[in-house]
């Protein structure tokens, strides 16, 4: 794990990270705990792009269960919150 003391952001300035995020992600510590975490932009389009995907595979997911009829219809919230209080019950 990289990590940076907050103070050292805060005497030197961003230009504090410009070698250590080379190596990686930042973490910056504040207090003695890892408080905030520094990505490069690539790292960052990375994730978000990550996190897209793995949206677009649940929904896929749920569209597949709904196509093969593994879903439960309730007309009320109460008979959905009824279905899961039976469903602790077992």
């Amino acid at each position: 794990m990289n990590a940076i003391p907050a103070q050292e952001i805060k005497r030197r300035g961003i230009a504090a990270l410009d070698d250590i995020i080379a190596n990686g992600d930042v973490h910056i510590i504040r207090n003695n705990q890892p408080q905030y975490v520094v990505l490069s932009e690539k790292r960052y389009q990375e994730l978000v792009a990550e996190a897209n995907e793995a949206y677009l595979a649940r929904v896929r997911a749920s569209l597949k269960d709904v196509k093969a009829g593994r879903v439960k219809k309730f007309a009320t919230a109460d008979e959905l919150l009824m279905a899961l209080d039976s469903e602790d019950d077992d």
